[in-house]
């Protein structure tokens, strides 16, 4: 090999280092965006899991308060086609105090605002655990989709070193833009897109 060959040889390795290192850098870029959105990912899916649970939990207390609330109202329905029968004052007055307070129950069964517990306050919050949910899923699969973008991205740029086409490094890039877009939209906008 002469002089001169061996000069270009050594500069035609000293530009692949080159491009090599960008790739390296791109690569490192894309890893850093994969991991946020990971991180994110699993966030929102413990949310989602988390908000699931007690949305079922609410409602399950809901129908429990709903049962007892019915069947207090049913014992004070009944108890009332008893009153009519009765000729005892007294007696009669002890079954009307039982039935208003059975009244009393079923009404305090059925709104609790001081508590939380009534059925139409565990409606809401029920409703607002199941929007909490629907949320949280939205933002995972945008998440989801930008990993998935970033870890092709790697993939297609780490075969740019290997291969030495420049392309695969531009659809690279474009994949990781295409994953911190889907990224920002988990995040800011989550509904703007219906993924489920």
């Amino acid at each position: 090999m002469s002089a001169h060959e061996s000069m270009e040889h050594a500069e035609h390795v000293e530009h692949a280092s080159g491009h090599n290192k960008k790739i390296a850098l791109l690569i490192a870029v894309i890893a850093l965006f994969l991991a946020l959105s990971e991180t994110l990912g699993k966030g929102a899916q413990t949310e989602s899991i988390s908000k699931n649970v007690e949305a079922s939990n609410l409602w399950a207390f809901f129908q429990a308060k709903s049962i007892r609330r019915t069947v207090v109202q049913t014992a004070s329905d009944q108890s009332k086609l008893s009153l009519g029968p009765i000729s005892d004052a007294s007696a009669k007055a002890a079954l009307q105090k039982q039935i208003d307070d059975w009244q009393k129950t079923a009404a305090r069964y059925r709104s609790e605002p001081e508590t939380g517990e009534g059925t139409e306050q565990l409606a809401e919050r029920a409703k607002h655990a199941e929007h909490e949910r629907d949320l949280a899923t939205a933002k995972y699969h945008h998440y989801e989709l930008a990993s998935a973008a970033f870890q092709i991205g790697i993939v297609l740029a780490s075969a740019t070193i290997i291969t030495g086409i420049i392309a695969l490094a531009w659809i690279s890039g474009l994949l990781a833009l295409a994953g911190i877009a889907f990224t920002a939209l988990g995040a800011f906008m989550p509904h703007l897109l219906h993924l489920h």
